[in-house]
Parts: C-alpha cells; structure tokens; sequence
C-alpha cells in the first residue's frame, strides 16, 4: 500500500505543473472572436474543385485568378459577411482541351458570364472556430442558395487562413453537361488566405 501511495503521489506530482503550462495554451485557443476584422482575400488562397466520374476519375482543378472580401464581426459572428468573385476564364485542370471546354458556352459560358459571385446573407458558428456560410452564388446570370462549412486554420496580428469546403449542384446553374456520367455536384476544397485591411 505504501508503495502505491508512493508512486501516485509521484504522478501527481509530475502531471500538476504539467496542467498548469497546458492550462494557459488552451485559454489563448484561437477562436473567430479573436480574429475579428475586415479581410482581402489574398491571391495566396487556393480555390479547388472536383466533379467525380462513374467508375473512378473524374475532373479537378482550381481557379488561378478571384477577389473578395470577408468582415468578422467580434460581438456577434452572425452578423459577419463575405462577398467572393471568381473569374471562370482562369479554371485550371492541367488539361487545355477540358479547360476550354469548360470555359465554353456548355459549361461556364466564360465570355458572356466572366465571372462566378458568391455574397453570404447568413453565417451561423459551429464552435469555437468553425461556422457555416448560407448565401447567393450566381453563375450564367442564374443564382441559388449555397453553404459553405470553414474552419480557422491559423492566424497573426495580420492575416488568417480559412479551411472551406462546400458542394454545389450544376443543374441550378444550367451546367449539368455530361450527367449522369459526371457527377451534377460540384466538391469545393478551399484555402483561403485573408489579408486584414
């Protein structure tokens, strides 16, 4: 019993100031509230996407060429925003034939629509760091509810990085060619990189 007594007494010792040099790390947790402000979306940030294929494949690829803006709101998170634009011109898949065919008028009609917005109307926190995005994405002069789920990645006084991902169905948009072979959603992956100021 002694013995026993010894060797918890031992471990309480070692784990007490080891509590104490956690405790603080996890008060200083980053939340949404800490980041609070008005943000450019830095050209850093990566726009991804995939449509799947039946039977495996598929295609992927991002968008080199966007702008935006987003504000968060310190007091009340639901009362942030975001507007984003995308420039369809700049779909990137690695492949110059699936590019210009999505930039075609079967798909994005890049010369008569040259551009892809998205404008929140409501966000609503998840936890700590995560919310959800509700808003209006417009493309082909057509627009439809969206959501978006994000997660603060990282952060300084100056800048802070946003895990975002979301799906979007082509046919709202009238650029459901080629389903049911390719999937009608589209799975967006995003990192978005904001820029205070």
């Amino acid at each position: 019993m002694t013995i026993a007594r010894t060797c918890v007494s031992a471990i309480l010792k070692a784990a007490i100031p080891l509590l104490f040099a956690i405790a603080p790390a996890l008060a200083n947790a980053d939340t949404l509230a800490d980041v609070a402000g008005r943000y450019r979306i830095d050209a850093s940030s990566r726009i991804g996407f995939v449509v799947e294929q039946i039977g495996g494949g598929g295609i992927s690829g991002d968008f080199k060429k966007f702008s935006g803006v987003f504000a968060l709101n310190n007091g009340d998170i639901s009362r942030s925003s975001i507007e984003f634009t995308l420039f369809p011109e700049s779909v990137n898949t690695g492949q110059s034939r699936i590019e210009n065919f999505l930039r075609s008028d079967a798909v994005f009609d890049a010369q008569n629509f040259p551009t892809v917005t998205f404008k929140s109307t409501h966000i609503t926190q998840t936890s700590a760091n995560t919310a959800t995005i509700d808003g209006i994405l417009t493309a082909r002069g057509k627009s439809s509810p969206a959501s978006f789920q994000a997660s603060l990645a990282t952060h300084d006084r100056n800048a802070i990085v946003f895990h975002v991902e979301g799906k979007v169905m082509r046919s709202r948009y009238g650029m459901d060619v080629g389903t049911p072979i390719y999937s009608n959603v589209v799975q967006f992956n995003m990192t978005i990189h904001g820029q205070r100021g």
